[in-house]
Parts: structure tokens; sequence; C-alpha cells
């Protein structure tokens, strides 16, 4: 786990300063490596790399990076290959190893098998790597985009690192790119390859770049495939399931430093710390975050549960206001952009504590997505399940949901009450994308404070309905998979970038166990009925699971992610702060939105409203980065 970043001149001749701008970088992403840091460039100066190092595995010199092979290839990379034991086995007859590190096995890999080599790493991972025999530039992403990358092409020069504010000093202006920014205010964040970063754009995941011959290249080397299997009962589906979390903990547990993990207290991160505390002793410290000032917002006593269980030690931090009026400039500063919702603070505060203990800590991102667990799921069915009765077919696609199965499971959407109410306020019965895109629009309640008129909302539920409705991916008649390959492919990446920077800010690794593509790939073809029988959410894993997780765990219907009290908070003791930050001048002339207006209706934002986070999230992302620039760009000048 690092930092990594580059520089490649399209054209000769065009990358004066170079070691300037690679030192501006490296320190810009310092944070993410604080055991070590390298450069290289290459005789002519076109290309260069340097490299933050957070060392994990082969903890001596000879893992250090940027790492130069003898056929004259060089690597800078970020990530853990999990399977690096078994492909240097395999690659040891092709090639003469010096150290133990996984680096090294990846330009093994490349030099077996060229570009493919991506398919046979097993991990997460960004990485570059210069074939000076070909004069090639070589990049991947990991599969799930656990690991970031972003790139821009400035002046006939290609710039990539692991965080967009490594990239800033090189842009002529930092501007706020407008298609993305509507997808920000729709989702909370975007779904595509532009960032709100003008210029800056991201490597998707389970792609690549190359660059030769000064042409820059991006392809997929992977995707997920909902090929549903019919032919097998939920017993297979159980026991198979089993095996393979068990071999992803397995691999994802290899380290030479004690591994530790977050403890929500709910499934998901219950289930990876019960997991690996049966195969290493080491592994006994758990982190969980709580908040005591109001009730509702204090998980710990489940967390608790988990932890004795498994003999852990839990380690508990105490949010409060004052910890959010302090620290919330840096959790802006190490997103790079507004993200996801409010867990991003809560996930740094807890992440500053794990810090202290550790260096690799497991958590449970992936679960949602692959199993099925957000309560939004069973408000679209229950609508689903009304029309099925009305109209007299119980039966669409790979599920079956009906009113008499479903109706003991909407207990669980007792807290949901409101978010109902505005999902069924208009376009009941709807086509499903449109359902579907209702229920993951942030920007309803947003009258007023956003200029639309300058946004075009109808491009970003065109972008949301060729992803939800891509038959290449899912059936057509496949609700559930297409809400959840929805949210797997724009959701999960929007979470793995909150789970990246705030443990990265710390120098934290997180590993998610969930995300191992050969399990990846066989819940893809569990049926839906399976996966989320009746309503249950997550049922696969409660049935796979029931004799290990605590019974508490299991039946509990108040998960809600990692509730946050800003409702409180905002009317309480940060409501001077929330107003002072709106009511500077410069934000009171923000495009896109109305500052004076967000204040006007400061109080009606309901419980599940996210629009006083979005808002002030941008705001404060003003502050840090736009009115900022200059700063920026005095790092190359």
């Amino acid at each position: 786990m690092c930092g990594i970043a580059g520089i490649y001149g399209l054209k000769k001749g065009l990358n004066a300063g170079i070691f300037r701008k690679l030192s501006a970088m490296s320190d810009l992403i310092s944070h993410r490596g604080p055991d070590g840091e390298g450069e290289w460039v290459s005789p002519d100066e076109r290309v260069g790399f340097v490299h933050r190092r957070l060392a994990i595995i082969d903890l001596s010199p000879g893992g250090a990076q940027p790492m130069h092979a003898p056929n004259d290839t060089v690597i800078t990379y970020n990530g853990e290959i999990y399977n690096y034991v078994e492909l240097r086995d395999e690659l040891s007859a092709h090639w003469t190893f010096h150290s133990s590190s996984d680096t090294e096995v990846i330009l093994a890999a490349y030099e077996r098998w060229g570009e493919d080599c991506v398919s046979h790493l097993r991990g997460m991972f960004a990485f570059a790597i210069w074939d000076e025999r070909k004069h090639k530039l070589f990049v991947a992403r990991d599969r799930f985009g656990i690991k970031p990358f972003y790139h821009t092409e400035q002046n006939g020069v290609l710039y990539f690192a692991s965080e967009a504010k490594a990239l800033l000093p090189f842009l002529s202006d930092i501007e706020t790119d407008s298609s993305a920014l509507a997808e920000y205010l729709t989702f909370q964040y975007t779904i595509g390859v532009k960032t709100l970063f003008k210029g800056i754009d991201t490597l998707l995941p389970g792609h690549s770049l190359v660059v030769a011959d000064g042409q820059v290249r991006i392809s997929r080397y992977w995707d997920v495939q909902y090929e549903v299997d019919f032919d097998h009962s939920p017993r297979h589906f159980e026991s198979r399931f089993k095996e393979l979390l068990a071999d992803s903990m397995n691999v994802h547990l290899r380290a030479d430093v004690p591994v530790g993990g977050y403890v929500s207290g709910g499934l998901d991160s219950s289930l990876v710390a019960l997991l690996a505390s049966k195969h290493d002793h080491r592994n006994r410290s758990a982190f969980h975050g709580r908040f005591l000032e109001y009730p509702g917002y204090d998980e710990s006593h489940y967390a608790r549960e988990v932890t004795d269980l498994a003999d852990m030690s839990l380690h508990i931090a105490d949010i409060t206001a004052e910890d959010f009026r302090t620290h919330m400039h840096d959790v802006i500063y190490h997103l790079d952009f507004p993200v996801a919702g409010p867990g991003s603070f809560p996930q740094f505060m807890v992440s500053a504590l794990a810090a202290k203990h550790l260096k690799v800590v497991l958590g449970g991102q992936g679960g949602d997505e692959l199993l099925g667990g957000y309560a939004r799921y069973l408000v679209a069915y229950f609508e689903q399940s009304i029309k099925a009765a009305m109209d007299g077919t119980y039966k669409q696609g790979n599920y079956v949901v009906t009113i008499e199965s479903i109706v003991p499971n909407l207990g669980l959407l007792r807290e949901y009450k409101p978010m109902i109410k505005e999902f069924w306020r208009e376009g009941l019965f709807e086509d499903l994308d449109k359902r579907y895109f209702r229920l993951v629009d942030r920007s309803t309640d947003m009258v007023g404070e956003v200029d639309w008129s300058s946004l075009d909302k109808s491009r970003v539920f065109e972008a949301f309905r060729a992803i939800f409705n891509n038959q290449d991916n899912v059936r057509k008649e496949a609700y559930f998979d297409k809400m959840t390959h929805f949210d797997f492919k724009c959701l999960l990446p929007a979470l793995l970038h909150v789970e990246d920077r705030m443990s990265m800010a710390h120098g934290l690794e997180s590993r998610v166990p969930f995300l191992d593509h050969p399990l990846v790939e066989f819940l893809a073809t569990v049926p839906a009925d399976v996966k989320f029988r009746g309503g249950q959410m997550k049922q696969l894993m409660k049935e796979a699971y029931k004799n290990t997780l605590p019974t508490s765990v299991v039946e509990r219907r108040d998960k809600m992610g990692f509730p946050v009290p800003l409702k409180e908070w905002f009317e309480g003791p940060l409501a001077s702060y929330v107003r002072d930050v709106f009511a500077q001048q410069k934000a009171r002339h923000r495009p896109y939105f109305n500052s004076d207006l967000v204040l006007e209706n400061f109080g009606s934002a309901s419980q599940f409203s996210r629009k006083t986070w979005g808002l002030l999230s941008l705001e404060l992302w003003h502050q840090r980065f736009h009115d900022r620039a200059a700063e920026f760009r005095a790092m190359v000048n």
C-alpha cells in the first residue's frame, strides 16, 4: 500500500523541469507512504516515476520502489497482490527473483504475459510500468477500484497519481466540471470517468491504459457478468459462498505485520472480524466509532458482542461535534473532492485511532452491493409486489417477491418511512429505471439552492439508465440484479474512494475481503431469490453463517450504515459553524448554488436529507482547492 505518481511526455522534449514536478507530486501524496520514498527518471527525462512507501510485504530495502528489473522495465505500484506467493512459484522458472515482494511479481508477470498479466493478479492495485524495450507505458487498475488512479493530459504531457490533488499543480486553473457536478448533486458521487476537477479523469475499475507512439489507449480487461445459475439449491450456494470467502480471508491476511479490523456492529464487518480472528493470534485488534451525544447513534454494544466472541480487543473512538469542526477540512482535503455520504468523517476518525496501533485493517465494504444489503432494495420490491398483486403477475425474471412473502420483513423499513413517503410522492409504478433512479437521487429536496438551469439533469438520468439497463451484464427482467449491478459499478467505487483516502490519510492500509474476484464472480451467478428471499436482506450470508454470527447482529433491524447525528449537530452545536461557512463572501458567489437559499432553508432538511451535508462539503471543497489554486501552481513554477 503506497502512493504513486508519474509523468510521461507524449512527445520528446516536453518534460522541462521534470525533477521539480515529480518532487511536488511526491510531497502531495506523502501521507500515503510514511516508510520511504523513491524517484526514477529515464535518461532522456521523458518519463519519471515517484513512490511513497507503506511497507506491508517484504519490509526490507529490497521491496523499495520505483523498482527496476534487468529487462529494462520499471514499476511504481500501489496495492497488494494477494496471490503473489502462488504467482512467484509459477513464474520462478521464467524469472530470477531478487526480493520477496509482490511488486517484483507484477514485473515478472508482465514479462511472462504482457498486458494480460492483470488477468492473473488477485488483489487491489494501481500501477504503472515503463517498458524501455517497447517505449511503452502500461497502467492498470484493479477490478473494483479499490486502489485509485487519476490522470490528466496538459500541453502534451500525461500526468498521473494516486490522488487528484497531486495533479493540480499542472492545471492552468482549477475549475469545476459541470457534468461531474450534476452527477455529484444527484447521487453524491460521479458515475463515469470525469471528476469534479475539470480536466482530471479517473481510470475506471477493471481498465488499463497504454501509451505508445504518443497515443493513449484505454481498454477494459474485466467486468462482472450476471449469468444466473438456476440449477443448484440454496444449500449449494451457501456452501460455495463459505468456501470462497474462507479462501479470500486466507490470502487477505497475508502480511508481514499484524492485521486488525473495523467492526461497526453490522453483518459484514462482524463476519470479517470473526473469520480473521481464527487465523492468527496477532489479529486481535478491532476499531469502532460511536456518538454518545444523542440517543440512537451508539452501536458499540453490537461491536462489543462480536469482539468478545472473537476474543479481540475493541478500541473505540468517541466522536463529537467538536471533532467535526476540527477535522472536516482535513476530510475534504484528503478526499480530494466530495464523494458519498457523511460516513467519510467518522471513517477518518476511526482510521486515526487504528493507525496508532497497526498498519493494516480489514473492512466489510462490498457486502451490501453483492448480497443485497440496502433498505432501498426492499422499498423498490415492496412497490413492485403491490403492482404484481394488482396485475396478477407474481413472477418476473429471476426473483419471486409477493405481498405475502415481503410483509414479515417490512419492519426493517420502520426508520425509513420518511424516505418512502418521499419516494411515493410521485411516479408510482413507473418504469423500473425511473423508480430506482428516484430512490438513489439525493437532489429531490434541493429546491432553489442549486441552479439546475446551467446543469444537465437529463444527461445524468441517461447516463444512469445506460448502466442500469445494460443487458450485456444483466438480463432485462432481473430487477434485483439491475439494482445491485448499478450500485456495484457506481456507488461501490465511491465508497472505496472513502475507504482508501480516510485510511491512507493516516498511513493505514484497508483491505476488503468481500471484493475478491473469484467470490464476486460466483455471487453474480446466485439467483436473486436466494440472496433476497421474501425481501430478507443478505439472506445468503445469514443462512451460511447463522452458527458463526451473534444472533443479535443477524436479527437486528436498526442498522443504517454509519449513522452520524448531522441533523442534531447542524441544529445545535454546529449551527453557527455551518452558517459561518455559507456566509463567507466567496461562498455567496459560487457558481451552481445559492448559499443564501441554503441558509434560508437550513432548518427544513429532514433526518434522511443529504442536502446540507452535500452542499457543505461542496463549499468546503471550493475553499480548500479553488480558493487556493495559486498555492498548487506555485509548487512547480
